[in-house]
């Protein structure tokens, strides 16, 4: 995702679902992309109104299908 991309959530990778459905992200979710920080840097996301940071490598295990 880019900055200010939307999308719903379509899959989550692993063991990483119990995990961040205690941050709003499950399937079904629509989630907007606030800032990713350069080399490596987390990324936070934007979840039913809430802003929420997720490490890279984290994000990467959490398929969206954007609006794009």
């Amino acid at each position: 995702m880019e900055y200010d991309d939307k999308g719903s959530v379509k899959d989550i990778e692993g063991d990483l679902r119990n995990r961040l459905a205690g941050m709003g992200i499950r399937k079904g979710k629509t989630i907007r992309m606030i800032t990713r920080q350069p080399i490596k840097g987390p990324v936070v996301v934007e979840v039913d109104g809430a802003s929420t940071s997720l490490d890279l490598e984290m994000a990467k295990k959490i398929l969206v299908e954007t609006d794009r």
